[in-house]
């Protein structure tokens, strides 16, 4: 059940639902309830995911309901019940779940070149993986992230153990995930975690090596800013952003991805000012934005932010309960010094990025899929007391 959660993360929402509750039952029948109980109390994720949950039912009860009320409680209950079945999970179940998420990874990287080299049909259920295709592309274009921050993680491992080729292989996946989220993806969000999130696993790996952090910093920046600086679409995508926000700022209102994020961010943290205890309640936010927001965006129903849309129906507790959640995450991946708390700290930290600037966590096409993903990889990077989690990722030929 694990293994088809992590096999099927760039399929449509509808698959990565049935997968979740395949799961969640699989884990409710499958016994050793205790065991996996006393898991979850040990794990540092515990109490900021039961402070977050028990905050959202004290303002279902003292504030007021609205009709997106039983959709915005679900959904924020499915955020922290993704969270405890990753944290649940076993060594073992990690690692299949991590399985079939590479496993797919690789299947559709094939496909893209295929698409693209000789025009291979795609299915309609995967045209988010070759082209943009609303919030679920965003969401394909993220877990391509995670996939090329790996890729950097081990190639780095291989420069340090002497492995030049491998390290090279390595870091020529990365360049082309990078055009994939970049061109046919377009994704801006998964650009920027991945220029944001290398850095940090260098900084990671070599912390007590100045000399090599700097020069690893400086070399990343040259290939990696020269890569991307000629992709003119991305190039397109930046310059149009800028001139949105320099639009919005003189009062105007056109549909477009930057300036839907100015309202929403400016519209949205004038809800948390106006009531910074307990928010206007939960599936508050759709009514405020509805009587606040420019009437052309008047369909949306989350502030591309996450801690926004939870500051806004909660107050400043439940943004301080799920700032907590992700940050002890990214924390917990940083302790671990070798190459599994890098593996994490990519994948948490890709999680937050997406998650300040998109809804990473409310909009279940994400959700579902990059923060599934994340919290395997940090699930393997809490087995303190195993100095190689990921070991056994892939069987072996047995020595005859």
């Amino acid at each position: 059940a694990a293994m088809f959660w992590g096999l099927v993360v760039f399929m449509p929402v509808g698959v990565t639902y049935l997968s979740a509750i395949v799961l969640l039952l699989a884990l409710l029948v499958g016994g050793g309830l205790r065991e996996r109980y006393a898991r979850l109390r040990a794990n540092p994720l515990w109490w900021p995911v039961v402070a977050y949950v028990a905050w959202t039912f004290i303002v279902l009860a003292v504030r007021p309901h609205y009709p997106e009320t039983p959709s915005n409680l679900f959904h924020g209950l499915r955020i922290a019940f993704t969270f405890l079945m990753a944290m649940a999970l076993t060594r073992e179940e990690a690692l299949w779940a991590l399985r079939g998420f590479l496993l797919i990874a690789a299947l559709n990287i094939v496909l893209i070149v295929l698409h693209y080299s000789l025009g291979f049909p795609v299915p309609g259920a995967l045209r988010g993986v070759v082209m943009e295709v609303g919030n679920k592309s965003i969401s394909n274009a993220l877990l391509f992230s995670i996939v090329a921050a790996s890729a950097a993680v081990y190639g780095l491992s291989q420069i340090t153990g002497h492995r030049p080729l491998r390290a090279l292989a390595a870091f020529a996946l990365v360049l082309g995930l990078g055009a994939v989220v970049a061109l046919p993806l377009t994704s801006r969000t998964s650009v920027l975690a991945l220029l944001l999130v290398i850095p940090v696993v260098c900084l990671h790996q070599w912390k007590n090596h100045l000399k090599a952090l700097s020069a690893a910093l400086i070399l990343g920046a040259v290939v990696i800013g020269a890569s991307l600086y000629q992709l003119p679409q991305l190039q397109q995508k930046v310059e149009t952003g800028i001139e949105e926000l320099e639009k919005a700022q003189t009062g105007a209102v056109f549909h477009g991805s930057w300036i839907i994020r100015y309202y929403m961010y400016r519209d949205t943290g004038a809800m948390i000012a106006d009531q910074p205890v307990a928010g206007w309640g939960i599936g508050g936010w759709t009514d405020q934005w509805h009587k606040r927001g420019p009437a052309l965006f008047a369909d949306s129903n989350m502030p591309h932010n996450d801690f926004l849309w939870v500051g806004a129906q909660s107050g400043i507790p439940g943004i301080l309960s799920l700032l907590a959640i992700m940050l002890v995450a990214v924390w917990q991946a940083w302790r671990r010094p070798d190459i599994a708390g890098r593996y994490a700290l990519a994948a948490t930290l890709i999680a937050l990025i997406a998650s300040s600037v998109n809804s990473a966590m409310r909009d279940a096409q994400i959700g579902l899929a990059v923060l599934w993903i994340a919290m395997v990889y940090l699930r393997l990077a809490q087995e303190s007391q195993d100095p190689d989690p990921w070991r056994g990722l892939w069987p072996r030929a047995r020595p005859s």
